[in-house]
């Protein structure tokens, strides 16, 4: 079963994914996973970091995971139940990875990684709640590198919800079913 979390910025996205993914966990009588994607890039994102292991509590299993996400998907066994956080955090991490190439190359392996990984979600047998950033709601950024990333994240979170059994929509710390499992 995959449920994609959608939700702006403090939304309350990543709690309620939390609480979704523990409730899985005692329903199914199995352990929870935390894949996380962030990459402690200054002080700031380590506190962000810090703070969600914090809130989390020892419950959790970690595995960190900014790029490989396909292929990690691949290898995880069925016996845990996984939370995602997040989507965007590991596009931001593609796009990173190649920020030296032109903009055509940059395309490229961004579609390359999304196919791959929409490719994977949809053959996936396990239990997975995953978290991302809905950034689609303002307005259109100024900056080629911004735009680039704009767009992706859009498209990647169409393409995840396609393959999703079920789609919620966080806002102001409220659940909104998109789509039901």
């Amino acid at each position: 079963m995959i449920h994609l979390v959608l939700g702006g910025a403090r939304s309350g996205k990543s709690s309620f994914a939390e609480q979704q993914t523990l409730a899985l966990c005692k329903s199914n009588n199995k352990q929870a996973a935390y894949i996380a994607t962030a990459t402690a890039v200054d002080d700031e994102m380590l506190d962000r970091i810090v703070k969600h292991q914090t809130d989390r509590g020892q419950e959790w299993q970690l595995i960190e995971c900014p790029l490989l996400l396909s292929e990690q998907l691949q290898s995880l066994p069925k016996n845990q139940v996984y939370l995602l956080d997040c989507l965007t955090l590991w596009l931001n991490n593609q796009l990173f990875s190649v920020e030296y190439k032109n903009k055509t190359e940059q395309a490229q392996h961004l579609n390359d990684e999304m196919d791959q990984l929409i490719a994977t979600l949809a053959i996936l047998d396990i239990d997975i709640v995953i978290v991302s950033n809905e950034i689609g709601l303002g307005v259109i950024p100024m900056g080629a590198a911004t735009r680039l990333y704009v767009d992706y994240c859009g498209w990647l979170n169409q393409a995840v919800a396609k393959v999703a059994d079920q789609v919620t929509l966080v806002t102001a710390g409220i659940p909104l079913t998109l789509k039901k499992a």
